[in-house]
């Protein structure tokens, strides 16, 4: 079996977690960082119960160095990545006339630099791939402006940019690009929010749309995925 390898940012928790395991069950091998080591750690019995090789470690997604770091090992352990999950984000609520000034300073680095560097790292990797895909995890917060998302909607537009940019340039490498919009989904965002379930989007559900887009024949690419709560945007 030629095995291909899924790196996810972000992926100890949440919608990266959702997206590698996904690719874990389906038999890739799948690489993760995070910043909560007992996270890490139970994700890895995780990975271990479904038998696929995996690198899973702590990085600090706003330090150039630390990526390069973790990514070198990527490379080293799993034999080049063919699928990129750029998932590592935060949110600190805030109008930008309100908000902290270092909010600016941490969303940013962590929203859209850490995209830009894990990408151009991946890309000569993505290239030599039978399926390279590179996935940026935005926001509906990437198109439409809310009042608190202060920083927040200032990074996730610009990540939505970065997916265009790199659509464009990527196209004749036949490498996929893939801009990822979901609106309000449940994890630890939400935490202590008294809204039902049912009003949210499901990791998983979201997961699944990832790996399916994914499994499109080459020929094709999803540009775009845009999804929502069944009830629409919660305000």
């Amino acid at each position: 079996m030629d095995r291909k390898t899924v790196l996810v940012t972000g992926g100890t928790r949440g919608i990266g977690k959702a997206i590698a395991l996904r690719f874990a069950r389906e038999g890739y091998a799948v690489a993760i960082c995070g910043r909560d080591k007992e996270k890490i750690d139970l994700l890895v019995q995780e990975l271990n119960q479904i038998g696929v090789p995996h690198y899973v470690a702590s990085c600090n997604v706003r330090e150039l160095s630390s990526i390069k770091e973790f990514f070198s090992n990527v490379v080293e352990k799993l034999n080049g990545v063919d699928v990129l999950v750029n998932n590592a984000g935060i949110f600190i609520p805030g109008k930008i006339q309100e908000e902290d000034e270092e909010t600016f300073t941490a969303t940013m680095e962590t929203n859209l630099n850490a995209s830009y560097h894990f990408s151009r790292l991946a890309i000569p990797y993505l290239k030599q791939s039978s399926k390279g895909h590179l996935f940026n995890i935005c926001s509906v917060a990437s198109i439409t402006p809310y009042i608190n998302g202060g920083s927040y909607s200032i990074s996730k537009y610009a990540q939505l940019g970065l997916t265009k940019v790199l659509r464009e340039e990527l196209k004749e490498d036949e490498v996929k690009v893939t801009a990822v919009l979901p609106g309000a989904t449940l994890t630890n965002s939400w935490k202590g929010t008294e809204l039902p379930a049912s009003r949210f989007i499901d990791a998983d559900s979201l997961a699944s749309m990832v790996y399916s887009t994914y499994s499109l024949p080459r020929e094709a690419v999803v540009e775009e995925i845009l999804i929502r709560p069944m009830q629409g945007d919660i305000d």
